[in-house]
């Protein structure tokens, strides 16, 4: 098992950034590995809800399901997901700061069957990947900020 953790400030509002990344179903726009997503419970989004989705891994699509266990809007959410070769837990924070939003993720990873003979690979690809999805989300809510209301 390893652990990815990490932090990035967005700015914007804490209500809109906890709103946007807690919905998988935003990921496509904003992580080049997720390929679609959907949320296959009924809403609105809580504890409880899960979504399917559909990464593209070492060359090949990937099926994976993601379950809310944790919603504290706008504060944190704690989350489960489940792919063949591994699973996935842990939770997001959200802070208000002058700037905006500081959020904060804490993952523990537990690679399964022959991939943990990878792990240490896994640890270093999982870290940079994590970051740069949130990279990607900051990129996208706050270029929203800066479209004009009409357009």
């Amino acid at each position: 098992m390893f652990d990815i953790e990490g932090e990035i400030v967005i700015k914007r509002p804490v209500e809109e950034v906890f709103d946007f990344a807690v919905d998988v179903r935003n990921e496509p726009r904003y992580n080049p590995h997720m390929r679609r997503a959907e949320q296959i419970t009924d809403e609105p989004i809580g504890v409880g809800t899960r979504f399917r989705a559909e990464i593209s891994s070492m060359r090949r699509t990937v099926p994976m399901v993601t379950e809310m266990t944790a919603y504290e809007r706008p504060r944190r959410y704690a989350s489960s997901t489940h792919l063949s070769f591994m699973d996935t837990k842990g939770s997001v924070t959200f802070e208000p700061v002058p700037e905006g939003t500081r959020m904060q993720w804490s993952w523990q990873v537990e690679p399964r069957g022959v991939v943990r003979l990878m792990t240490p690979i896994m640890a270093r690809i999982g870290r940079r990947q994590e970051q740069a999805n949130w990279e990607g989300l900051k990129r996208v809510l706050e270029e929203l900020n800066r479209r004009p209301e009409n357009s």
